[in-house]
């Protein structure tokens, strides 16, 4: 590749990860387009594969590296560039490979044109070194719900997450920065908006503020009808928190609890400062002041530790929760945390077969909670594409369900209107449209 002639060559990015991830890769779409350089639709097409990783556990690791060998396996001749988590944690080590032509790191990755221009093989900083948030702007059209980082970093230290040391400090978006930006999304005709960050219980942090206090402006200073918040450790929502999300006419009633476990035992091995009673009853709470919420969850199933009792312990208090969906996964070795240097590993076959029966439990769940919108009439945000199969407009409810509707009129796309639901059918959700 030669730097000078950048703006000529095509790309194809592939994303992993969470919903930061996804807005980054945006980002990194828009950069590289507005600086001349065409997407490909498909790798095959391209001459340069980017890869913007995740590393929450080893699967994704060594998934990444499966996706960039086979790159190279596909067109020896493409140019590889990972960056994201892998890119930060692994810097240089990853060029031994010979399937990995350029890495770049988390913070770089949103100049990455620039960062390619210079010609430099690896270009990634020290993370933990920046205290400010990267205000880089999107201006994405082709989705329905606009998504917009208002945080970065975390400044927890669980035991067995490796997020802290890929991300860095806990970093906010200022309040002015984060009002503009979602009334820029309104003057694009853009009806949700997803908050998203790696740890947005702690925007504020660095000054003061709560997360609160952010939403509270958001309510009264912009133009967008609905938003959604990113995942919250329950000690992140208090009461304050409560009152005002029940009493809003913008935020949805949409929660994603960061549990990792629901055995006191396991969740103090963890560094989880919060006992399960107390989100239990948090969970209930919520589900006594909104109208059918959804309330998702994150499990680890088989941290080191974790005895069949306390597994045990996890899926009897998860049955018992009011929560809507579980997502689970085994527990992953992110060497240099704590989890990692223990000398009680749980069996790989053993942390599956847990992850299976939390996932039999979720599913019960989620089951339960449709049936609960069978005859409800909820508002619905209208996609911009129609169902592919179907043609049939579709749609997501506040409460987070993906609704396919009896309508096929184009002109109702991207625009607010009531359902009701009428039946589940193998997992999906049917409804009827009700126009006034």
């Amino acid at each position: 590749m030669k730097p000078e002639n950048l703006h000529k060559y095509s790309f194809f990015i592939h994303t992993m990860g969470c919903k930061s991830n996804q807005f980054e890769s945006s980002i990194i779409r828009e950069n590289l387009i507005k600086n001349g350089m065409k997407e490909a639709e498909n790798i095959e097409d391209a001459e340069i594969y980017i890869l913007n990783s995740c590393t929450v556990t080893h699967k994704s690791d060594n998934e990444a590296m499966y996706l960039l060998r086979n790159a190279k396996h596909k067109n020896p001749d493409i140019i590889t560039v990972i960056t994201g988590c892998i890119a930060q944690v692994e810097k240089e080590n990853l060029l031994e490979n010979e399937f990995i032509d350029i890495a770049v790191g988390n913070d770089e990755k949103l100049n990455l044109f620039d960062i390619l221009s210079q010609g430099h093989l690896c270009s990634v900083s020290d993370i933990m070194k920046l205290d400010k948030f990267n205000k880089t702007v999107l201006t994405d059209m082709s989705k329905t719900r606009a998504s917009l980082k208002i945080q970065d970093g975390c400044d927890n230290r669980c035991s067995y997450c490796i997020i802290p040391y890929a991300r860095g400090k806990s970093r906010s978006a200022d309040t002015d920065f984060t009002v503009e930006q979602i009334n820029n999304f309104a003057d694009r005709n853009f009806k949700e908006i997803v908050l998203t960050g790696i740890h947005i219980g702690q925007w504020g942090k660095e000054s003061g503020l709560k997360l609160t206090d952010l939403l509270k402006k958001i309510e009264t200073e912009t133009h967008i009808e609905r938003f959604r918040l990113g995942s919250l450790n329950p000690l992140e929502i208090d009461d304050e928190m409560l009152d005002f999300l029940s009493g809003s006419k913008k935020f949805c009633p949409h929660f994603h609890l960061s549990l990792q476990s629901a055995c006191d035992k396991t969740l103090v091995s963890m560094n989880r400062f919060y006992k399960t009673d107390d989100y239990l009853k948090l969970i209930e709470k919520i589900n006594s002041l909104f109208d059918l919420p959804f309330l998702g969850s994150d499990i680890i199933a088989g941290f080191a530790g974790e005895t069949e009792n306390d597994f045990e312990t996890t899926c009897q208090n998860l049955k018992k929760s009011g929560l809507t969906q579980i997502h689970t996964f085994p527990y992953s070795l992110r060497h240099g945390t704590k989890g990692a240097a223990s000398d009680e590993q749980v069996d790989e076959k053993e942390k599956e077969r847990r992850a299976t029966i939390i996932k039999e439990i979720s599913l019960q769940k989620y089951e339960d909670f449709l049936k609960k919108n069978i005859g409800r009439e909820h508002e619905i945000l209208i996609e911009k594409h129609p169902d592919k199969k179907t043609g049939r407009l579709k749609g997501v409810t506040r409460n987070y369900l993906t609704v396919i509707t009896d309508g096929k009129d184009e002109k109702f796309l991207n625009t607010l209107q009531r359902v009701k639901i009428q039946e589940i059918k193998d997992g999906k959700v049917y409804g009827v449209l009700l126009f006034s």
